[in-house]
């Protein structure tokens, strides 16, 4: 690829039909509504349609709404900007392919990596989406990264089987679930059936490059004891050439005891081992150190860096949750939660941007060797809530609070290897980390009539500590030296957010959000992996300050749509100048958010006056996000943050049938950006290596088609359907390049 081509944006014609389905939609809907509105007084307002949601087993279809109530269970959405991702509207998603799971959702950014065992997810521009290190990720309310906080990072996700919709908030999700600057990304996963003593669904897919992919579910309610059982597993080779073989299994149980009564109990325990090879970066670069090879993308985007560099991953996690509803008006949710989680990687040393070294780096013996990193993670945490509806000035109120504790042992050691395959070696850092977590919440929703106020509040007190035993160095020309230190990070953080929502009539509502957030120091930030790293002696926690507003709605069957304007005011954000790690200064992200949805059969039933439910929807969509983000102030004032492409633009169309099943054409477009804040300013040595990502359009066709009785399924799809060659991702050892064409099929059988 040529970085000097031009950007290819989106073309004019595409984003003026989005525009057009937008304002034509809107004026249809106000002038279909004008005739049927009725008087409204002063004393009754009309308020939008309240919608409980509650979770679904996998055989409920029930497609919710786009966005989330303004009250669900303990917590507050009103004033908060949210999205539903319902699978049932979607076709069967194969392999975890986020780039389709978000394909009706603005403002998320996929890292995209040809192995689906890790998730990388970034939005507005806010830090690397490198492992979803700024944005939180919740399995049915419960965090699943790493480290909360010493780590959050993500080698985990719920299978898309398993989950019935996912909840992207934005903003408010701060003081909601915890500070990350990001949002908050929830998987509510299935419950189980509760008409039935057992049914099963199970599964199996074939494609490109060795792909075998299979889900297989068992469920059922027998007495007052719900069950549901999966396994999950995923195993194939990619396209690069070596090493980039990849095998996932995971396995969950989730029991529930008195599903219908006021008081219910909810057991769930997941088990999940992946073993992932890593084969490296490619360069647009033709020269090598030391005389050694050059793997240049242009000439072969297939080439492996690394013939043994390996991740390897083990999870085991039991949680249980308690529900109470005392009355209509109050109830409270208790969830606990811990376990064991374990990441080792080992990685050949001799590889730089793109490149091998012809000679070894000495450690005194001529051999090419490998770090091993060892992380190990004991975990537990609580999260207590209570909701308590209230009355006053003639208006009903919701009042929620609560707690959050969490605790983390986490062992490191790092060893070097004699060979670049080795398993063990000898050792060269060790440290001892953990942190202590606690904070208390509360928000309260006031209504007046038509307007909601939702003032909230949330106190951080957050405890790390790190004694680093042993520092022998990781470079090969480091002489060794025994190193015990001891580092220590105590932070109390007030946080605070004003929510206001307005019912604007006819299906129409408006919010708007003002939150902070906070990020944490992580646990390198202390005590750095690479001999050739630094770290500020003052480096300071980064703080946010996220304004939003929008208008959203359904004020017609088949329209929906939201539009909403951000700012995000980012200060001490962290990052890199040259190889120290520092705060880099104040951001300004600031844009403009789009989605739309109109059903044109729909449309065409109510304009033709057609009576009846129709079996059929065909419906087009399109969101984007549009966004201004520079460095203010600090050593890359002017200069772009990374991964803060100008615009994401997704579109396509959507076909179901609820007797023959949902077929997808769904497109995504990514301007151009930087992988790195400094833009390429301090890489004169190696211009390759620049961090400059070009701008790339990927379409993929997807189809899930009932054979028998809604019974047997088949699942088929083409992914990157015009053979896309691009690349969204860019480490420190080159550029990572996504997957080209690509083909699957299987079936899903249930019993």
């Amino acid at each position: 690829m040529n970085l000097t081509k031009p950007v290819r944006f989106v073309s004019p014609a595409t984003l003026a039909l989005v525009n057009a389905i937008l304002f034509a939609g809107l004026a249809q809907a106000q002038s279909t509504n004008a005739p049927a509105a009725k008087p409204r007084g002063a004393s009754s307002p009309v308020k939008l349609p309240t919608v409980v949601v509650t979770g679904e087993s996998e055989t409920d279809a029930t497609i919710q709404p786009p966005f989330l109530p303004a009250v669900e269970g303990t917590r507050i959405y009103s004033g908060k900007k949210t999205t539903v991702v319902d699978f049932d509207a979607l076709p069967s998603i194969v392999n975890s392919n986020y780039r389709q799971a978000f394909s009706q959702t603005p403002g998320l950014l996929v890292s995209e990596l040809p192995n689906p065992a890790l998730l990388s997810l970034g939005s507005r521009g806010i830090g690397d989406p490198h492992e979803t290190q700024d944005l939180l990720v919740l399995r049915d309310g419960v965090p699943f990264v790493v480290d909360l906080f010493g780590y959050p990072t993500v080698y985990y996700a719920p299978p898309l089987e398993s989950v019935d919709r996912l909840e992207f908030i934005r903003g408010g999700a701060s003081l909601l679930y915890g500070p990350q600057p990001g949002g908050a990304l929830n998987y509510v996963t299935h419950l189980p059936r509760r008409d039935r003593e057992f049914s099963a669904r199970t599964q199996h897919i074939f494609g490109s490059d060795s792909l075998y992919s299979t889900y297989t579910a068992v469920d059922g309610t027998v007495g007052r004891v719900g069950y549901l059982g999966s396994f999950d597993h995923r195993q194939g080779d990619s396209f690069r050439r070596n090493n980039s073989d990849y095998r996932v299994d995971g396995g969950s149980l989730k029991l529930v005891l008195d599903a219908d009564r006021d008081s219910r109990w909810i057991f769930g325990f997941d088990a999940f081992n992946a073993d992932s090879g890593e084969a490296g970066g490619l360069t647009h670069g033709s020269v090598a150190p030391l005389g050694g090879a050059v793997l240049n993308y242009g000439v072969d985007r297939a080439a492996t860096q690394n013939l043994f560099d390996r991740v390897r991953v083990e999870r085991f996690s039991p949680s249980l949750t308690w529900q109470r509803d005392f009355d209509p008006g109050t109830s409270s949710e208790v969830k606990m939660w811990g376990g064991y989680y374990r990441r080792f990687s080992k990685r050949q040393t001799d590889t730089g941007f793109g490149t091998i070294s012809a000679v070894p780096l000495a450690d005194g013996d001529g051999n090419r060797d490998n770090l091993q990193t060892l992380h190990q993670y004991y975990t537990f945490g609580t999260d207590a809530r209570v909701r308590h509806d209230w009355s006053a000035w003639n208006n009903d109120h919701t009042l929620t609070a609560g707690f959050m504790t969490y605790y983390s042992d986490s062992p490191f050691t790092v060893r070097r290897g004699e060979t670049p395959d080795a398993e063990t070696g000898a050792l060269r850092q060790q440290s001892q980390r953990g942190s202590a977590y606690g904070s208390i919440f509360a928000e309260n929703k006031f209504t007046f009539d038509k307007l909601s106020i939702v003032p909230g509040f949330r106190l951080e007190n957050i405890h790390q500590h790190i004694t680093e035993q042993v520092n022998l160095g990781t470079g090969e020309a480091v002489t060794p030296k025994a190193v015990l230190s001891r580092d220590s990070y105590v932070d109390v953080v007030p946080l605070v957010a004003l929510g206001l929502a307005y019912d604007l009539g006819r299906g129409h509502g408006a919010y708007a959000n003002v939150a902070q957030g906070y990020k944490a120091k992580q646990y390198t930030d202390a005590v750095p992996l690479g001999t050739t790293d630094t770290i500020s002696a003052n480096l300071e926690a980064a703080h946010t300050w996220t304004y939003e507003a929008g208008i959203r709605g359904t004020p017609r069957p088949w329209l929906t749509y939201d539009t909403s304007i951000f700012r995000i005011d980012y200060d001490n954000r962290f990052g890199r100048v040259g190889a120290n790690f520092q705060n880099v200064g104040r951001s300004i992200n600031k844009g403009w958010d789009l989605a739309l949805e109109v059903d044109l059969l729909g449309l065409y039933d109510e304009r033709t006056g057609t009576v009846g439910e129709r079996d059929l929807a065909f419906s087009l969509y399109g969101n984007l996000e549009l966004l201004d983000a520079r460095f203010e102030s600090g050593p890359l004032m002017g200069l772009t943050p990374q991964y803060a492409p100008e615009h994401v633009i997704r579109t396509g169309a959507m076909l179901r049938s609820k007797r023959w099943g949902k077929v997808g054409l769904m497109g995504t477009f990514v301007d151009a950006h930087w992988a790195n804040d400094n833009n390429g300013l301090f890489v004169a040595a190696n211009p390759a290596s620049s961090g400059f990502i070009p701008a790339y359009m990927v379409w993929d066709l997807t189809a899930e088609l009932n054979l028998h009785q809604d019974k047997v399924s088949l699942l088929a799809g083409i992914n990157n359907l015009l053979g896309e060659d691009y690349y969204s991702r860019i480490r420190s050892n080159g550029i990572d390049p996504a997957y080209g064409r690509n083909y699957y099929f299987g079936v899903a059988v249930k019993f």
